[in-house]
């Protein structure tokens, strides 16, 4: 199991104030069950930095990554077997699970969970009986566990993210035709030198109809790519953006600066070895060694690949008490805004880092890992091999 460290900094940083808005009934129950203490407001909010030196400092150096996919029996039995109802939602992405409680789940089976999202991109459990303190701890078992300098925290459970769209909406109104937020295609913590792996969003709040949360496969998007276009992408590295700005220290009058890493464009999953498209258009800058406008033509294309093949995306609908874990390292997410803040939202938002992304040239897709190329597809990757002899 990973550790989870606190960062003092940002500990010693956090402010309490007073919660301004009416808490949805369903979420505070949930946090008074859990013990929460709401007596001096709700949500925590960290002092935000200032500095982009401050936020580059929070995680620069190394750590040690052991992905809790990769020790898992790939049968997956322990967890499979002890589910009621296993679901898969569409052929490429999304499965829910059915007859299991997440804080239940003995270690075993934490390490085949992780297997299966590795697997199927991202895993649904209805009415879950957590707490955020709970979910902390099974965030805690898939890796460091992100504290967000930017993000409403729960009381007492640093890590744990406030995901209240009203709390966004009193700053910058969102409306129907700039809904803003999350509603938009990306993923979590990219500008990190070990960005996000599993995420797990716990809604005890959502609107009787909108409000759904879309993801697409980066697996899939990167498998409908011609072997040809693939050999120009393998191996390319991007320029990977903060969603925040900050000021430079050295240099305040420059304006408004994002925290920037370079990744690999193309990945490869520790737990799986199968080869993912990385990009999102709200997060990825450049291609690295191109010409901008070289670099804008290839991400655009990539950018639209992930986005409009349907056939690679599930949509889901959110009942009260839902857990859904993703992968960030092969998915990219979008939150539909189409209830238009008419009705409460609430949840709570666990981040788990993951390792350095890395790319491998003999890694295999995942089609091709499981059998399932048509023949003109082996024929063409056949072709390609050739062409790279």
């Amino acid at each position: 199991m990973a550790p989870a460290p606190i960062y003092e900094s940002i500990v010693d940083a956090v402010e309490q104030k007073r919660d301004t808005l009416p808490l949805p009934d369903p979420a505070r129950e949930r946090l008074i069950k859990a013990g929460i203490d709401l007596s001096e407001g709700y949500p925590y909010w960290p002092s935000k930095p200032l500095y982009l030196q401050d936020v580059v400092s929070i995680r620069s150096e190394d750590r040690l990554y052991d992905d809790a996919g990769a020790r898992a029996d790939k049968s997956k039995r322990n967890l499979l077997s002890a589910a009621t109802k296993v679901i898969d939602l569409t052929t490429h992405i999304g499965t829910e699970i059915e007859g299991l409680q997440l804080k239940d789940l003995t270690p075993v089976q934490r390490d085949e969970l992780a297997l299966l999202i590795a697997e199927r991109s991202v895993v649904f459990f209805r009415d879950q009986d957590i707490t955020p303190q709970q979910q902390k701890e099974l965030g805690q078992w898939f890796g460091e566990v992100e504290v967000h300098p930017q993000g409403p925290q729960v009381p007492g459970a640093l890590g744990v993210t406030v995901i209240w769209p009203d709390l966004q909406a009193a700053e910058i109104k969102p409306s129907f035709r700039r809904p803003g937020g999350a509603a938009r295609w990306h993923s979590d913590l990219v500008h990190e030198r070990q960005p996000a792996g599993i995420t797990h969003l716990h809604n005890d709040t959502v609107p009787p109809v909108g409000g759904d949360t879309l993801w697409a496969s980066g697996y899939s998007a990167y498998e409908k790519l011609s072997p040809e276009f693939r050999k120009i992408i393998d191996g390319k590295k991007a320029v990977y953006r903060s969603a925040h700005p900050y000021l430079d220290r050295e240099n305040p009058t420059a304006g408004p600066q994002y925290v920037e890493r370079v990744h690999p464009l193309v990945r490869v999953h520790p737990a799986t070895g199968w080869k993912a498209l990385w990009v999102n258009r709200a997060m990825t800058v450049r291609i690295v060694g191109l010409d901008k406008a070289e670099s804008d033509l290839i991400l655009n294309y990539l950018y639209d690949v992930y986005e409009k093949n349907v056939d690679i995306q599930v949509r889901f609908r959110w009942t009260p008490k839902t857990s859904a874990l993703w992968d960030n390292r092969i998915t990219i997410h979008n939150a539909s805004w189409d209830y238009n803040g008419r009705y409460p939202r609430h949840g709570t938002r666990v981040t788990s880092l993951a390792e350095v992304p890395y790319f491998d040239p003999k890694a295999p897709t995942r089609r091709e890992a499981l059998g399932l190329l048509h023949e003109d597809e082996k024929q063409a990757l056949a072709v390609a091999a050739q062409g790279s002899d």
